[in-house]
């Protein structure tokens, strides 16, 4: 019988583990067009916080008494669908769980790049995609532009640092702590700020006194009011995420938004994917950053599918330094 995390009820603020229910789960008969898979790692990340909240937004709320669901990397072990075969390495979105049947549909194989398949989940998965669509595409980001990284350290940031590096940008990122900070600097950070040491804005102003071009936000709050306030003219803002607010009922104002007038700053949201006809770009190009040793991948795992929400509610509390992970 298979094991899975369900949703026992929605949080208010800061999710706590009596939000998680683990229990057996009886798998459905495998019918024309399905597999199923044995999970071998699942990712946890910061908008599965949104979806337990009963709100409608880009993807449908966790539904409480049912399994949580997200990214997942699994060895078909049973096939009813064409193209698929025991043996086979996929990745599905039926996470939180040990086994799953799934529909063919809705599960990729994993493209032969001769890396180890974890990384599907995060530098060449959604994770990777992220901040390459975001810096290259949805902020315009270009050879010479000063780029502001949130959250750094962080699954997607720390992503973005190094592809603004390998496309010859300077860097600036914000991170929390020393340890996180030296880890920034390390990916080839030009400069790093740590948020925890004083004021972000005074920060930011010494590490960017001729302000800022590009603003890859995974943070919101102060870190987004700072960038307000130090974007030079016709900046390009990518509005990833805003973790700062999401257990916060009361979302930070700002200080500094109507600068977004004067400097003509272009702002916007994004869902990777809204990109998913370019993946196969995103392969090649990752690809070979990757290969040639340009973007590394930097990973956090806890072991065993029981410690899963352990793993989840560590990301905010900032106990990931690049992508968690669950192996199972």
């Amino acid at each position: 019988m298979a094991r899975a995390w369900h949703l026992k009820s929605r949080p208010s603020g800061m999710p706590t583990n009596d939000n998680f229910e683990f229990k057996e789960t009886n798998l459905p008969t495998l019918g024309d067009g399905h597999i199923r898979v044995r999970n071998l790692w699942l990712s946890v990340d910061p908008y599965m916080r949104g979806r337990m909240n009963d709100v409608k937004s880009y993807v449908p709320p966790f539904q409480v008494g049912e399994p949580l669901e997200g990214g997942a990397i699994g060895e078909v072990v049973e096939s009813q669908a064409e193209g698929f075969a025991p043996g086979d390495l996929v990745l599905h979105m039926a996470g939180w769980r040990d086994e799953a049947v799934v529909p063919a549909r809705g599960v990729n194989k994993l493209p032969s790049l001769g890396v180890e398949p974890q990384k599907f989940l995060g530098v060449l998965g959604v994770t990777g995609a992220t901040a390459y669509f975001g810096l290259l595409d949805v902020a315009s980001a270009k050879e010479g532009d000063i780029v502001f990284v949130s959250a750094a350290a962080g699954a997607v940031g720390s992503v973005v640092v190094q592809l603004a590096r390998a496309k010859r940008m300077t860097v600036i990122g914000s991170a929390g702590g020393e340890d996180k900070c030296a880890f920034v600097g390390s990916l080839g950070a030009d400069r790093v700020i740590d948020y925890r040491a004083g004021p972000l804005l005074k920060s930011l102003a010494a590490a960017a006194p001729e302000g800022i071009d590009v603003y890859f936000d995974n943070v919101g709050g102060d870190h987004l009011d700072a960038a307000f306030a130090l974007a030079r003219n016709n900046a390009r803002f990518a509005i990833c995420g805003m973790i700062a607010g999401y257990n916060d009922p009361n979302p930070a104002s700002f200080r500094f938004i109507m600068r977004i007038i004067a400097a003509r700053i272009r702002l916007k949201g994004f869902i990777v994917f809204d990109f998913q006809s370019r993946m196969d770009e995103f392969y090649r190009e990752m690809g070979q950053l990757v290969a040639s040793g340009a973007v590394k991948a930097q990973e956090t795992v806890v072991d065993g599918l029981e410690n899963a929400p352990e793993a989840f509610l560590g990301l905010f509390k900032g106990e990931n330094t690049g992508k968690m992970l669950v192996r199972l």
